[in-house]
C-alpha cells in the first residue's frame, strides 16, 4: 500500500514517512487508510472499529455529510458512499435517493451514516426522524437498517444501542 509520502513497512501495519508530511498530509493519509478499511468484501465484526473509521472520515468536516455504510447479508462492505453534503446545521437527505442506491448495490442491510460538524454526536431530533423514514423506506425493498451512526469530534452514537432504531 502506497500513499502520498508514506510507504508500506517491513512489518504489517507499519508505515514509514519518505520526506516531511503537513497536518493535512497527515489527515489525508489517515482518511485513505480508513477508507481502505471500509473496502468491499471486508466483514465488519467490532463496531468501535467502524465508529474510528467513521469518525477518522467525518470529523473534522464543517459541514453535515449523510453517507451509507452497504453491506451483504454477511455483514461485509459492499460500499460507503457519501451521498448528501449540507451545511453546517443539516443536510437534506431525500429517502428516494438512499433507497435508490441500496437498490444498485444489492446492499442486504445498510448502517446510515451522518456527522455533526459541532463536535457533539447526540443524535438530534431530526436524525431520529430521518431513521425512521429512511428504516420504513428501506424495509419496503427488503434492506435491513442495522444502525445510525452519529459522528463527532467528541466520539460517535449509535442510535440502535439508544433503542432509537
Amino acid at each position: 500500500m502506497k500513499y502520498h509520502k508514506l510507504t508500506a513497512g517491513e512489518t504489517t501495519g507499519t508505515y514509514v514517512i519518505e520526506s516531511s508530511v503537513t497536518e493535512a498530509d497527515i489527515l489525508q493519509m489517515a482518511q485513505q487508510l480508513a477508507m481502505s478499511r471500509l473496502s468491499k468484501g471486508r466483514a465488519l465484526t467490532e463496531p468501535k472499529q467502524v465508529f474510528s473509521l467513521l469518525q477518522t472520515l467525518l470529523q473534522y468536516h464543517d459541514y453535515e455529510v449523510f453517507a451509507l455504510l452497504m453491506l451483504d447479508s454477511k455483514h461485509r462492505v459492499i460500499g460507503f458512499r457519501e451521498l448528501f453534503r449540507g451545511t453546517r446545521d443539516g443536510a437534506s437527505v431525500y429517502p428516494r435517493e438512499v433507497v435508490k442506491i441500496a437498490l444498485e448495490h444489492k446492499a442486504a442491510s445498510v448502517i446510515l451514516v451522518n456527522n455533526h460538524p459541532f463536535g457533539d454526536p447526540e443524535p438530534s431530533q431530526a436524525d431520529r426522524t430521518l431513521t425512521t423514514t429512511l428504516k420504513n423506506a428501506l424495509n419496503m425493498i427488503g434492506t435491513q437498517t442495522l444502525d445510525h451512526i452519529v459522528v463527532g469530534s467528541e466520539g460517535c452514537i449509535s442510535m440502535a444501542e439508544r433503542g432509537y432504531l
